[in-house]
């Protein structure tokens, strides 16, 4: 029932729609300022969070500190762009309601890298506002572009026009 009222409530909408421009404003603030800051580089976060595995009570796990140590780190420069980049455009996604769930799936997994890499900051809020996005689905950008955009798309599917309607009898 919850999630029905999530997924088709018009009132619902335009919460979600305050949430997600919310969230979104948060991504965008922060990659626009790291891609107009200049010289922007991940590589010292990532150094940090593989340092945090260790000790006594470690705040990073160590495959994630491991997946960091030999795939991030050596390619610093490409995960530097993708953060900032990807920041930015997931959170003008959201703030248009374009490719609202997409947009959303794209937040969420970085904020489980902050979180895995041993960031709370606001992570865990926007987590958990991300969840109610990702679960109301299409409602999530009624208000949105995507009110528009996806039943274009939906209609406008080249591999719709080539299947056969099933004969009727």
């Amino acid at each position: 029932m919850f999630t029905d009222i999530l997924r088709n409530n018009k009132v619902v909408a335009g919460i979600l729609a305050f949430l997600r421009i919310y969230i979104g404003y948060q991504w965008l603030t922060s990659g626009f300022g790291k891609i107009t800051g200049g010289g922007f580089d991940a590589s010292g976060f990532m150094q940090g969070a593989i340092a945090s595995a260790g000790g006594e009570h470690p705040a990073v796990q160590g495959w994630w500190a491991a997946f960091l140590e030999t795939v991030a780190l050596p390619n610093a420069e490409l995960f530097s762009f993708v953060v900032m980049w990807g920041e930015f455009l997931v959170g003008a996604a959201l703030i248009l309601g374009l490719f609202t769930n997409f947009a959303a799936l794209m937040g969420i997994t970085m904020n489980f890298a902050f979180l895995f890499s041993g960031t709370v900051s606001t992570n865990a809020l926007m987590v958990l506002i991300t969840v109610f996005l990702l679960v109301a689905g299409y409602n999530a950008g009624r208000f949105g572009l995507d009110r528009w955009v996806m039943p274009y798309l939906k209609n406008h599917n080249p591999r719709q026009k080539h299947k056969t309607k099933p004969a009727t009898v």
